[in-house]
């Protein structure tokens, strides 16, 4: 059962649970990273420069894509309650605008004398995977 503020607690995870989500990267969402990040590279925001680069058209942040993971772990698993400690992740591929990416968490390993969590952490488009790692959650006790 989720805890008070929809979040599971520590005792009610399992080794293997998951939770997946899509979102279609937008142009309006890069050009809102680029504002509140402060991340103006011209790869992001910029068409004509854009072109000139290996990619040849613009792409979103790499960070704008990992934020997904944070979005997954927050809201959903382990959810509200828990506290995000660290994410060692890869960049795979570009993303670009338009793309629909799948994120998905699940969580690999518990520790119980710190209630912590590791989950695996994708994101893929058409699926070929745009980023992979590991996220490492704090999730309340029950009896907190």
């Amino acid at each position: 059962m989720p805890n008070n503020v929809g979040g599971f607690y520590y005792d009610e995870l399992e080794i293997g649970q998951a939770f997946e989500f899509e979102r279609i990267i937008t142009e309006d969402d890069v050009m809102k990273f680029a504002e509140v990040s402060g991340d103006n590279n011209p790869l992001h925001t910029d068409e004509a420069f854009a072109k000139t680069t290996i990619f040849g058209e613009r792409i979103a942040h790499g960070a704008l894509t990992a934020s997904f993971i944070s979005a997954a772990l927050g809201n959903n698993l382990p959810g509200p309650g828990c506290i995000f400690v660290s994410l060692n992740l890869r960049f795979l591929r570009p993303v670009k605008i338009g793309a629909k990416v799948l994120t998905k968490i699940s969580i690999k390993n518990k520790d119980e004398r710190r209630n912590m969590v590791t989950c695996a952490a994708t994101a893929s488009v058409d699926g070929k995977n745009v980023l992979a790692g590991e996220a490492f959650v704090m999730v309340p006790s029950e009896k907190a």
